[in-house]
């Protein structure tokens, strides 16, 4: 239980350890509170985490080619709610949701899944897999930032200098294969930017408007009520069909359900509960290099002088704003 508030830099810090960026980001309930001691199976619970969502960014861009985005993001996260749901039942974790919560939840689920897996579907269908995890962990520079105007803080040098390294590192990623490709691309990076500033409003609002739930049941009504919709849309405006997917299409379907909703968010809980914050929030800066070199590896993106550029200003603004 925790003793005390987060501060606008701790909800800041733990932003980049909800989301991943392929994948919707939670409110984090205020049962989980980080122990100081560093204990050997946090480390591992963290780095199945980190892995889990690190390799989810190239699969999810190899799904929209056979998938469209509202279908592919929508039903996987359907599914990896439900889900989510059977394992906090199993856990005896109460899924009743008071009454007085429902806008809070309501509102969370649209900031942080909704809005997080329309926007960064469709911004896959313009960035390479590896461009888009890099702007989707700008979540704690832009939340830092908005916690002056919603929670009252100022922010401090650090978090200015943040906000320095975010836009350094998307100018890395707009000066990248010249011009025109930059032109190309500009639609994505605005709809990935727009995921990240959504997130990171859900994320800050969460200190206002907490949500008193049990993680794992907290985690699948986000879920379940933001994706729901989206899939609703997906099978309405979408004419999408899985008739000719492979074997390997299919696990890796499954990869994008089960373990991007369940196992490495089981994982990412069991973490919080083992680790200290920081360290937490330090750890899963590994997300974004993994999917930058796995999406480099597996998808063939560029990986140079601009991708390795923008890779070091985005994670040295993250981490100050997760320090400041």
């Amino acid at each position: 239980m925790l003793i005390r508030p987060w501060s606008g830099a701790e909800i800041a810090g733990k932003v980049p350890l909800i989301l991943n960026r392929s994948i919707p980001p939670m409110t984090l309930p205020n049962q989980l509170a980080a122990k100081a001691r560093i204990a050997p199976a946090g480390l591992l619970f963290l780095a199945i985490t980190s892995i889990g969502w690190g390799f989810n960014w190239p699969i999810t861009k190899y799904l929209l080619s056979l998938l469209p985005p509202l279908t592919l993001r929508g039903t996987t996260g359907v599914v990896g709610a439900c889900l989510l749901a059977l394992l906090a039942v199993s856990r005896r974790q109460n899924l009743h949701v008071p009454r007085e919560l429902l806008p809070r939840l309501v509102l969370a689920a649209f900031l942080n899944v909704g809005c997080w897996m329309v926007m960064m579907g469709f911004a896959l269908l313009w960035l390479p897999a590896s461009e888009a995890a890099l702007i989707a962990y700008t979540m704690p520079v832009w939340a830092s930032i908005l916690a002056w105007p919603i929670l009252g803080e100022r922010p401090n040098l650090l978090r200015v200098i943040s906000l320095v390294m975010a836009f350094a590192g998307l100018s890395a990623i707009l000066g990248g294969n010249g011009f025109a490709a930059s032109l190309a691309k500009l639609p994505g990076i605005l709809l990935a930017l727009g995921g990240a500033f959504g997130f990171a409003v859900g994320a800050v609002l969460a200190k206002k408007l907490p949500i008193n739930l049990p993680p794992v049941s907290a985690a699948a009504w986000q879920i379940g009520i933001g994706c729901l919709p989206v899939a609703l849309a997906g099978l309405l405006i979408e004419n999408a069909s899985v008739a000719g997917f492979s074997d390997f299409d299919w696990l890796l379907l499954s990869y994008a359900t089960v373990v991007q909703f369940c196992i490495a968010y089981v994982c990412w809980f069991a973490a919080l509960a083992r680790l200290p914050a920081s360290v937490a929030a330090i750890g899963t800066m590994a997300v974004p290099v993994i999917g930058v070199v796995a999406s480099a590896l597996a998808l063939h993106e560029p990986l140079g002088i601009c991708q390795i550029a923008a890779l070091v200003f985005t994670l040295a603004g993250v981490a100050l704003a997760t320090q400041s």
